[in-house]
Parts: structure tokens; sequence; C-alpha cells
């Protein structure tokens, strides 16, 4: 047995998985005949005996029958079937990542943050007022859209100032009274109701705003606000044009009043749909106390 180079009867055969001792390395064991050493994929090849065959170009492992390839440190023995695993593990196996509290981390690819729209916004550059004021009543949704980003401060303010000037001359009582005083007076009339409109207008429009965030919405309180104020005081300015000119127990001015409530009530709604991403009824609940309050102070006293 000594040209077969082992003490223990046995040839250097590759299929064994063992290599031929080296110098000084430790021997079997006498009793048992077993060989000691180190696999042959951690050690050159042994002279005289071919070493495993190269990787091939189409071989992703380098993988050949009869010899076996450690893996690197998180390298997979397969394709895992849904991607990489999370938390470092090497199982193959995919694992859901989890918050801190065990709830699942959603993805907000598949999954639209607060509420019931399956499509993302279309926004955009900013609308110039005048473009603004009419894509409200052409185009109310793409309009939302575009403009749930941007504040509209200046042309809200603009559009306040004017309706409260427009409101002290269509009715009739502040009408009387503004055009038989002095200057003076009817100057810091028509300055109170121009301030007190732009000042009611903000807080109802703050009241929706804070309702809609309360039924989970997400959107901006600037756009909200200020887009809020436009709809609420451009829907009731057909009622007071014709006020101007007609009685306001007139027939025409009643029916156009009660159109141009119900006009809001539906730009309201799709104003805190579109920006809040909130379904249909959470929308409406959410603009109903500025409905509301539009009737009751500013419509019924006029129309009842």
């Amino acid at each position: 047995m000594a040209g077969n180079r082992h003490d223990d009867g046995r040839g250097a055969d590759p299929q064994y998985g063992w290599a031929a001792p080296q110098p000084g390395a430790p021997q079997g064991d006498p009793y048992r005949g077993a060989p000691t050493g180190v696999p042959e994929y951690f050690t050159a090849p042994t002279p005289g005996y071919p070493g495993p065959p190269p990787a091939q170009p189409g071989d992703r492992y380098g993988d050949q029958p009869g010899h076996t390839r450690a893996f690197a440190v998180g390298e997979q023995p397969y394709d895992a079937p849904y991607g990489e695993p999370y938390g470092g593990t090497d199982d193959g196996y995919y694992q859901q990542p989890y918050e801190q509290g065990g709830r699942p981390v959603e993805d907000n690819v598949a999954v639209y943050r607060a509420g019931g729209q399956a499509a993302p916004h279309l926004g955009g550059p900013r609308l110039p007022w005048r473009e603004l004021l009419a894509g409200i009543y052409r185009r109310p949704s793409a309009t939302f859209d575009r403009m749930r980003d941007h504040q509209v401060w200046l042309p809200a303010l603009c559009v306040s100032l004017l309706y409260g000037v427009l409101a002290v001359f269509a009715l009739d009582s502040t009408y009387d009274e503004v055009v038989h005083s002095t200057f003076a007076v009817a100057l810091w009339a028509i300055a109170a109701a121009a301030i007190g409109f732009t000042v009611a207008g903000g807080i109802l429009s703050a009241v929706t705003y804070a309702l809609a965030r309360q039924f989970g919405g997400d959107g901006p309180w600037q756009s909200t606000v200020g887009l809020s104020v436009l709809v609420s005081w451009t829907t009731d300015a057909p009622r007071l044009l014709l006020a101007l000119f007609l009685p306001a127990d007139n027939l025409v001015v009643q029916a156009v009043g009660w159109a141009t409530w119900v006009g809001c009530a539906a730009l309201l709604t799709i104003l805190v749909r579109r920006i809040h991403d909130l379904p249909w009824g959470k929308a409406a609940g959410a603009a109903a106390v500025q409905l509301l309050a539009l009737l009751v102070l500013i419509k019924l006293p006029t129309l009842g």
C-alpha cells in the first residue's frame, strides 16, 4: 500500500472527497482508520490529480457533478421566488417587513394613501388667475388636482373683497343705508363688509379643512382654504348681480340663489375629494358645515 499515499488501504480516488495528507499533517486514527484532513474545496489540488473543472459561461454557480462549492456570505443557492429576502435572511424565503409594534409595512406603490382614488394626482405648474377661475367651472377635477400643491391667497383675497362690496349693494337693507348716508359712513360700511366676508370665508374654509383631516384626508391647508373661498364666493356672485337690478324676493333671484347653492355644494365636495383623496361620502361630510353656514347666514336671509 505504499503507492497509494494513504495508510488506510484506500487509493486517492476523488470520489471520497479527501485529499492526500500533506507532510506534517495529522494522520488517520490508528484504531478506526478514518482519514483526517481538510476537504478538497478548501485546499489546492493534489499534485497528479486534476482539480474541479472551470465554470462554464452558462453555469451560474460553477457546480459540477462530484464536486461541492461553498457559497459566499449572503448568496442564495437558488433564486428566491419573490426577489431578495428581507431582514438579511439566507434561507431563500420572502419575509414581509414589519414596523415596530408588529404592523406590516405597506407598499405605497400598490396601496394608495388616504382613500378612495385609484389614480395618482396629475400636478403641474400654477394656473394664472383667469384660467383658475374658468377651470373651476369647466374642469373642476383637473383644476383641483393641478392646484393641490399651490396656494391661491391673492385670488382668494381679491374675490372676497369684491364679494363683500357687491353684497353691500345687493342687499336691500344695506343698500339704503349706504346710499342715504355720508361718504365717510358709506366707506366704513363697505370696508367693514369686505373685511367681514373675507374673514368669514377663511374661517369656514378652515373648518372644512379640519373636518377633511379628521376624516383621513391628507391635503395641504393652503390650497384647501384658498380654493374653498373661491368656490364659496364665486358661486354666489350671479345671485348678487341679479339682486342689483331685481328685488330680493323676485322668483328669478330665488331660483338662481338655490341653484348656485347646489352648485357650490357639488364643487366643494369635488374639491375636498380631489385635494384630500377622500371618497364622496366623507368629502360631502367635510364640506357640510361650510355649506350649512352659507345657507343660514347668507342665503336664507335673502331667499326666505
